[in-house]
């Protein structure tokens, strides 16, 4: 799955504008994965101060052309993929997706938590940061968690 119409690297530091003079930032992770800092500002800092900060999520991004502001090396811990969620539409199932593409039955408890296995649209991406940022919940989130 083709990221974009960039030649992106591990590593690479992306720039998000939200529409509103600020900017958000997020790093590329394995493809088509990517974590978005809970971080943002109205100008550019260190990309030494960008990766100092918090991960808000980890998830598969669909194309987009945000521009790359720097790369930094990825730590162990972002090397790992996260476990996604699935929820079968038809049969109501919910199982883990893990990092080597299988699939294990799993429990509401075990997915409460967790992102959904979603490839998600930059203008989504960006409605998500600026509720993370406002402190309230994502209505594509909220659409997507397993219910008893």
């Amino acid at each position: 799955m083709s990221r974009n119409k960039q030649n992106l690297n591990l590593g690479d530091i992306v720039k998000i504008p939200l529409g509103n003079g600020q900017l958000a930032f997020a790093r590329v992770l394995k493809n088509p994965l990517m974590a978005f800092y809970g971080y943002k500002s109205e100008s550019i800092p260190s990309i030494e101060f960008i990766i100092s900060q918090p991960i808000a999520f980890k998830i598969w991004v669909m194309k987009h052309d945000w521009p790359i502001i720097g790369n930094s090396p990825l730590t162990s811990d972002l090397e790992r993929p996260p476990v996604f969620f699935k929820l079968d539409s038809i049969s109501k199932k919910l199982t883990l997706y893990l990092e080597d593409g299988r699939e294990k039955s799993a429990s509401l408890e075990e997915c409460q938590n967790l992102e959904c296995a979603a490839v998600w649209s930059p203008s989504h991406i960006i409605d998500r940061l600026n509720d993370y940022f406002a402190g309230k919940p994502n209505k594509w989130v909220e659409s997507m968690k397993p219910r008893s």
